[in-house]
């Protein structure tokens, strides 16, 4: 649009019958926000074949081989994608990162949409794509097919519709509310976390006289009719969505993680765009719009609600973060284009930002050059190293004697080492492998009467005393090969160990309740 943006405010009148407060109008979307969109999409699909398939994305895919509707640590709809690119392309990283690719591209979109909601200009469309393309949560989110991509889109699109009815007082946009509110959590149940916080600061506060109406119900009904899936599921699978919630919490909470929040809160929008966004905040509190103060409020309480419950899950506000970079970009507007020095410096400061960032996010260096970045993001540390798990692994396995694997089982410690065998392995003679981890273990022990269990276990990091652990089933526990990688990554596999177990103390199919375990 032309900066006829800035001209005098005009008020609307809302399909609700009410007068809104007076808003700017608005023109199209700069196109320049299609091509930052495009370079985001380029750029993800360029490295979507470096490395190697995540953990997450190997347990996604073998979700996405039995198919249901929810799992213990996520809905439908992230294996549901999933299966269709095990349909259209086999097993295939590019093939599986297409959707989160295509979901930053979307998220860039919408952050310039939500801009120019504002009432933005050009530039500050502009700005707010950029600035929404190259967030570090963006990036990393997106170039791995599990949830975070699709949440932060959803998060983005929620906020930038309550900023338009905020805007326009149409309140018939609470059903697209309600339907990106249901199909998000269909994605992550996050999702349903920020419509009900959301919800609760409009009908608390003094958005409740201006724009909650009926629609605002139907938009409910709509978001709950969506999840019923869900949460028919996780009723019949006792709920297994709580204490996986409180598994999570336990791991990644608690006062020692509070700090890491606030810090990882600079980290994943960049560390360059903390002034755009605090400046996001002043911008939606000063409008003097309720519904925009709810957005506020909604960030206050889920910022304060993550710290002290899941610290160390910095990314989990990140899909917020376009929808207040929008607002600094409006806001700083006039700001930063009063001197040519402020705008020269935020142009440099996130381009070396970005480059730095996306090296730490992105699989950039050669594996081999990746260990420092482990500390900071595992994104790529825990995306090497599977090929040559699965190798391990089949040579121990078909080294047993064939009357012995006849009744054996492979059964692995977490869900990524699962997903590997199951998909890296299939075709080489290996079994399905079996796992107690999250919604693996709702899938069965394999044969319950086996006498042999092939057990393989991560390094002594994640699964201390795994040794003992076992002998406390089998009688006869012995080391039949070790875990590393090529590259030297000290992920979460090196150091582990593939184990012979014989000698059940009772039968397979009775431990399998005892080995459940989530996180």
């Amino acid at each position: 649009m032309t900066d006829e943006a800035d001209s005098e405010q005009q008020p609307e009148t809302g399909r609700a019958g009410r007068t809104s407060q007076p808003c700017r109008p608005v023109g199209p979307l700069d196109h320049r926000v299609f091509v930052v969109a495009g370079v985001v999409f380029a750029v993800l699909m360029a490295f979507s074949t470096r490395y190697g398939f995540h953990t997450d994305e190997l347990y996604f895919l073998d979700s996405a081989r039995h198919l249901q509707a929810s799992y213990v640590d996520q809905p439908v709809l992230a294996p549901l994608l999933a299966r269709v690119s095990l349909s259209l392309f086999g097993v295939s990283e590019a093939g599986l990162r297409l959707w989160p690719a295509l979901a930053a591209a979307g998220t860039v979109v919408v952050g310039g949409l939500t801009a120019r909601e504002f009432g933005g200009a050009r530039r500050s469309q502009l700005l707010a794509a950029v600035a929404t393309g190259t967030m570090p949560v963006l990036l990393g989110g997106a170039h791995l097919a599990n949830t975070t991509s699709y949440e932060v889109l959803a998060w983005a699109a929620i906020a930038c519709v309550v900023v338009r009815i905020g805007r326009t007082g149409d309140t018939r946009w609470w059903l697209a509310a309600g339907v990106l509110v249901g199909v998000g959590a269909e994605f992550n149940h996050l999702a349903a976390l920020f419509g009900i916080v959301l919800l609760a600061s409009v009908l608390i506060g003094p958005a409740r006289r201006t724009v909650a109406d009926r629609r605002l119900l139907a938009g409910v009904g709509v978001a709950v009719l969506l999840v019923l899936p869900d949460l028919w599921w996780q009723a019949h699978h006792d709920w297994a969505m709580l204490p996986m919630t409180r598994a999570l919490n336990a791991e990644n909470g608690g006062p020692g993680n509070i700090l890491t929040w606030i810090v990882g809160q600079v980290v994943i929008a960049g560390p360059v765009m903390l002034a755009v966004w605090v400046a996001g905040l002043r911008f939606l509190w000063g409008s003097g719009r309720p519904l925009w103060r709810s957005l506020v409020i909604a960030y206050a309480v889920l910022f304060v609600l993550f710290a002290v419950t899941t610290g160390a899950q910095i990314y989990y506000l990140g899909g917020l973060y376009v929808c207040l970079l929008a607002a600094g970009a409006v806001g700083r507007d006039g700001w930063l284009h009063a001197r040519p020095d402020r705008l020269r410096s935020l142009r440099t400061g996130t381009a070396v930002s970005a480059a730095f960032l996306a090296v730490v996010v992105l699989p950039v260096l050669p594996p081999s050059q990746t260990g420092w970045t482990y500390a900071i993001s595992t994104n790529s540390g825990e995306s090497v190293g599977w090929p040559q798990l699965v190798s391990t692994v089949r040579k121990v396995w078909t080294g047993l004697p064939a009357e012995q694997r006849a009744n054996a089982v492979i059964y692995t410690a977490d869900y990524g080492e699962a997903g590997a065998i199951n998909e890296l392995g299939r075709g080489t003679g290996l079994p399905t492998a079996v796992s107690a981890h999250n919604t693996d273990w709702w899938w069965g022990p394999g044969n319950p009467r086996a006498t042999t269990v092939v057990a393989v276990a991560p390094g002594p990091d994640d699964a201390p005393g795994y040794t003992a652990y076992l002998r406390r089933y089998f009688r006869d526990v012995q080391v039949a090969a070790g875990l590393s990688n090529p590259y030297g990554v000290h992920n979460t596999e090196w150091g582990g160990h593939v184990y012979v177990c014989t000698g059940p103390r009772r039968p397979w199919g009775a431990l399998w309740p005892e080995l459940r375990h989530y996180g």
